[in-house]
């Protein structure tokens, strides 16, 4: 997932997808369920088609319909009616990306989700406890070897002369909210000699730069659940002091579709309720790395846990 799929919040786009409406009964309604076009898009729009399916909903499926400012026109339009959204996106969509609500988890959940309400006739789901924002991840050898799990740790290894080497775009790098911000918050530094910065912002290179120790590379630049991280055998160092806006997708549904049908949560509810940060990477990997289509994946998975087949 790149920055541009989450953040871009541009003008809206005409979308033409019909007339979509949920029903208790669903015999003759169907539900419109769209996602980003990036792959965790895909991954959760195939979940939440699949279980609602499953359960006995009619679906149109419009997963990986376009970027956030796609689908987040199309929901307000009424032309879908449920999608997963990232919390961190809040802050944009209400444009108060500088208030620090957005770096704390419940804080910035709540506050969309009761705007929204107010605002949007939205309402938010549950989120799944998976932060798919900014972080920095070092290769996995190296983290079990000194213990490293948390930028407290990764910070002290720096201070104390680590031979650290972290692959980054350029962005992230000087960017004041990314890379100087971490190095702020954990009191550590990265020379210019420490730093591979690689031209755009893909973290697919990032992370192929660490897992191959390009000119010594052992640290990246990550989104916290890519799918690459995992197959790279790459850990997160997690970021207790919350320097980072939290991402963490949840359904948003029209709330005259969920209040035609509270039973849609009760679906929906327990699939992002078991989505953590690493099953959420080694899903993506699936999908990035082994080149299953999401579809399956989603299946997949939706089966190892029982959450399909639940009738309404």
């Amino acid at each position: 997932m790149t920055r541009f799929t989450r953040r871009i919040l541009g003008a809206a786009l005409g979308v033409a997808l019909g007339t979509a409406a949920a029903g208790s009964t669903v015999a003759a309604d169907t539900l419109t369920v769209a996602s980003k076009i990036d792959t965790e898009g895909a991954l959760l729009g195939s979940m939440m088609v699949q279980a609602l399916e499953s359960a006995g909903y009619e679906v149109e499926n419009k997963v990986q319909l376009g970027p956030t400012n796609i689908v987040r026109s199309a929901i307000l339009a009424g032309e879908i009616d449920l999608y997963p959204e990232y919390t961190g996106n809040g802050a944009f969509f209400t444009k108060t990306a500088d208030d620090p609500v957005w770096k704390d988890a419940d804080a910035g959940y709540e506050k969309i989700k009761q705007m929204d309400l107010e605002q949007n006739d939205l309402v938010w789901l549950p989120p799944a406890n998976a932060n798919n924002t900014w972080a920095i991840a070092v290769r996995g050898d190296t983290a079990r070897e000194l213990g490293l799990k948390t930028m407290g740790d990764f910070g002290k290894w720096v201070k104390e002369g680590g031979q650290v080497k972290l692959a980054g775009s350029a962005e992230f790098v000087e960017s004041a909210a990314a890379l100087p911000s971490f190095q702020q918050a954990y009191d550590f530094t990265l020379n210019q000699d420490q730093l591979l910065v690689l031209s755009g912002g893909n973290t697919a290179a990032t992370i192929r730069a660490a897992a191959e120790k390009t000119s010594g590379t052992n640290a990246a630049m990550v989104y916290g659940t890519d799918g690459a991280i995992a197959a790279a055998d790459l850990v997160v160092m997690d970021d207790p002091k919350g320097v980072q806006m939290v991402y963490e997708p949840a359904p948003v549904v029209r709330k005259e579709v969920l209040d035609a049908d509270p039973k849609i949560a009760e679906v929906l509810n327990p699939i992002f309720a078991a989505l953590d940060r690493e099953t959420l990477q080694t899903l993506n990997g699936k999908i990035q790395v082994d080149g299953l289509p999401p579809k399956q994946v989603a299946r997949d998975w939706l089966e190892s846990k029982n959450l399909l087949g639940k009738s309404n």
